[in-house]
């Protein structure tokens, strides 16, 4: 697996400078609510708070935008602090996400919208330029990776897939200028490639001829029916089925008051199947035909599909478990900033939060023991106090 550490050598020199910052959020104070508008597009949205959830390390370092009920849409956004024009530029997005209480169904992707969104009114519909990140819903678990292109939203042919537990996990999308992308979890690679084979933005390079089609003539049978062989004529002799001879009438069965007795069926042996005549090599064989491409005239090639106008994040999610935390959001030109950045929120708060976790099982574990024992107790007085009576009734 290829670590975020290793990402500066392949981006060489660029990696190694420190880049530009377009959004930055750890939700460590309620400055937040300066920054986020929650949409007022359905009055029936839910609402997000910030929280550090329920087993965390450090408490203020652990607060996140958080989803509140069950069952609801949730759509809120936040505009960058300088409109980004990546072109000519790498771009990281990169935040980390926590299902606390589990996601047999939960978005947790994040939007980057362009330039002139009203987020008043931000919704489902709302044109964006990316969206990516973990949705599990049963079965269907996989990493959104959809960029949009001229008007058109192009879904990854194959997604990473995230990770399922209740642990904070962060996850990085990396566009390049040579047009390659990288989507990591937890600072280990998770998919790479290229977004010219990887999605479907550009029309095919070959077509299938239009003016050429198969001749009626083509014979694609390797093999045909021997003209020559014919069906014996007693093969229809014997029938599929035959009465079971091991399967006589009960003693107590008269055929005068309980009719004539019908014996089971059974598969015949020496019924032959149904026949076919033998097979040949068919002298008129021309091969699977193969339909003559030319080149296509609506071809093109664009060497900017990378490159986003962008101004704003945003988290438009459908949620039937809630509670699920958003943290440590970045949004910057630089693969570097990007692996600092990740050092000192994600990689230092990982451990703290797996130990409260654990703390946090042990002690609904010991909870659990405590009341069996109890109930333990109760039953056995129970049965004391029975015994008791019995024997001054004696």
């Amino acid at each position: 697996m290829k670590c975020l550490w290793a990402l500066a050598s392949v981006l060489a020199i660029p990696a190694l400078v420190k880049g530009d910052v377009y959004f930055k959020d750890t939700f460590d104070d309620d400055s937040w609510q300066s920054r986020w508008l929650q949409s007022k597009h359905d009055p029936g949205y839910g609402n997000f708070t910030v929280s550090p959830g329920t087993f965390f390390g450090d408490e203020k370092a652990s607060r996140a935008l958080q989803t509140t009920r069950d069952a609801r849409y949730y759509a809120i956004s936040a505009p960058f602090e300088r409109e980004l024009d990546n072109k000519g530029k790498t771009l990281v997005v990169q935040y980390a996400v926590k299902f606390e209480r589990g996601a047999n169904c939960a978005g947790g992707y994040l939007k980057i919208l362009p330039p002139g969104i009203d987020p008043n009114d931000f919704h489902g519909e709302t044109p964006y330029n990316i969206m990516f990140g973990p949705d599990i819903c049963g079965p269907n678990r996989k990493v959104h990776l959809i960029l949009n292109y001229k008007g058109k939203n192009h879904m990854v042919k194959t997604p990473s897939y995230p990770a399922l537990d209740q642990l904070s996990h962060l996850y990085t999308l990396i566009l390049h200028p040579n047009q390659t992308y990288e989507v990591l979890i937890d600072n280990e690679e998770a998919g790479a490639g290229s977004l010219i084979d990887d999605f479907d933005f550009l029309p095919p390079q070959k077509i299938k001829d239009p003016n050429v089609e198969k001749p009626e003539d083509w014979d694609e049978r390797e093999t045909i029916p021997d003209p020559d062989d014919f069906k014996p004529g007693d093969w229809d002799d014997e029938p599929e089925e035959i009465p079971d001879p091991d399967d006589p009438p009960p003693s107590w069965w008269d055929e005068v008051t309980d009719g004539e007795w019908y014996r089971s069926l059974m598969a015949n042996p020496l019924w032959k199947g149904e026949w076919e005549p033998r097979q040949i090599p068919n002298p008129k064989y021309n091969g699977t035909w193969i339909h003559p491409e030319i080149d296509n005239p609506d071809y093109y090639f664009d060497t900017e599909i990378y490159a986003y106008k962008s101004a704003y994040v945003a988290f438009e999610l459908w949620q039937v478990t809630a509670g699920s935390l958003f943290d440590d959001i970045l949004i910057t030109d630089s693969v570097e900033e990007a692996r600092t950045f990740a050092e000192e929120t994600f990689v230092k708060k990982r451990l703290p939060e797996w130990e409260a976790k654990e703390r946090m099982e042990e002690a609904e574990r010991e909870r659990i023991r405590q009341e069996r024992e109890q109930e333990k107790k109760g039953a056995e007085g129970g049965k004391n106090g029975d015994k008791k009576t019995s024997h001054e009734e004696l």
